[in-house]
C-alpha cells in the first residue's frame, strides 16, 4: 500500500490524531545488519558457505523506502495465532502465510481476521527511512512516522519492510582442493525504478506486538531490526555466474538473472525483529 493511501484509512478509523489525543505515541528506530557467524569464520573476513565456497562482503546496503505498520481495526485488534500450531483448516505456515486445506495460500492477517470474527487490518502508519541502511556499519536510526506517530485505538501486529535497492560487493573463493573458480570479486547493484510509486524488489514481514489503548503505557519505543546472515549465499553456484568484461561476477546482468532472483528470494525469506519498550509520557 502506497503512502498516499494512508491518510484516508486513518480518517476512517474514528480516532482523532491531534497532538495529545492518540492512544499511544511511537518513537521508532530502524536498522539492518550483516551478521557473520562464528561457526562459519574462514579468516580474513571470509564466511564458509554450505556449497564450500567462501564469501567476504566488502560493502552491503539495503534501500528501504518505508516500513508499513499494520494494525487491527474495531478496537482491540485481531486475534493472533501461533504459526507453529495453526488453526484447523491450515498447515505449513511460513513467511507470512499458511496453506489452507483448499490449496490456497492465506495471509496471517486474513486468518487472524477469521479467528477474530471478521475484524479487519490495515496500514496504520508508515515509517519513512531516509537513505540506504548500511549492513556493515548500521546503527539504530530514528525515523519519522507518516502521517503521524500518534496512534488511534488499534493493535499493531506486523511490520512490512519494502526494499527498493540492494548493494552487495565482495570476493568469493572456493575452498575445495580442486577449486571450481579462482578468488574473484562479485557485485550486485539493483534499484527499483519509478520513484516513490515504484514496486519494491521484495518485502520482508515481521511480527510487531504493540497494543494502542488505555491499558498500556502510551510511550512506545519501537526498535525494528533486520539481520542478514551469510547463509543467503548458500545456494549460489558461483562457478555458473557469468563474469563481466572486467572479470567481476556481476549478478545484476541479464546473463545472471536466475542467480539474482534466487538471491533476492533468500533475502525475502528473512524475518525482521521488533523490540518494544513502553514508558509513561
Amino acid at each position: 500500500m502506497k503512502l498516499g493511501r494512508l491518510l484516508p484509512l486513518l480518517l476512517l478509523s474514528g480516532c482523532a490524531l491531534d497532538a495529545g489525543e492518540g492512544f499511544a505515541v511511537l518513537e521508532p528506530t530502524v536498522h539492518a545488519t550483516y551478521v557473520p557467524a562464528a561457526s562459519r569464520d574462514a579468516g580474513n573476513g571470509f564466511q564458509r558457505l554450505a556449497s564450500d565456497y567462501q564469501v567476504r562482503l566488502d560493502s552491503a546496503a539495503l534501500g528501504v523506502s518505508h516500513v508499513e505498520l499494520v494494525g487491527g481495526s474495531g478496537g482491540g485488534g485481531p486475534t493472533t495465532f501461533d504459526p507453529a500450531n495453526p488453526p484447523p483448516g491450515y498447515s505449513l505456515c511460513h513467511n507470512g502465510h499458511c496453506h489452507s486445506d483448499s490449496g490456497a495460500l492465506v495471509d496471517y492477517e486474513d486468518i487472524e481476521a477469521e479467528l477474530g470474527g471478521g475484524a479487519s487490518s490495515s496500514v496504520v502508519a508508515a515509517l519513512h527511512v531516509d537513505g540506504a541502511l548500511d549492513l556493515l556499519t548500521s546503527a539504530a536510526t530514528p525515523v519519522e512516522c507518516e502521517p503521524d506517530c500518534e496512534l488511534p485505538r488499534t493493535a499493531l501486529s506486523r511490520g512490512v519492510w519494502e526494499v527498493t535497492a540492494v548493494t552487495l560487493t565482495g570476493v568469493v573463493r572456493d575452498s575445495r582442493a580442486s577449486p571450481r573458480l579462482q578468488e574473484v570479486p562479485f557485485r550486485l547493484t539493483l534499484e527499483s525504478t519509478g520513484g516513490e510509486e515504484a514496486e519494491p524488489l521484495f518485502t520482508v514481514t515481521g511480527d510487531v506486538d504493540v497494543p494502542s489503548d488505555r491499558e498500556h503505557k502510551p510511550r512506545v519505543k519501537l526498535d525494528l531490526s533486520l539481520a542478514v546472515p551469510p547463509s543467503i549465499f548458500d545456494t549460489v553456484d558461483w562457478a555458473q555466474v557469468t563474469p563481466g568484461a572486467d572479470g567481476v561476477l556481476d549478478l545484476g546482468t541479464a546473463a545472471n538473472e536466475a542467480t539474482r532472483k534466487a538471491l533476492l528470494a533468500e533475502l525475502a525469506e528473512l524475518t525482521p525483529h521488533a523490540e518494544v519498550r513502553r514508558e509513561d509520557r
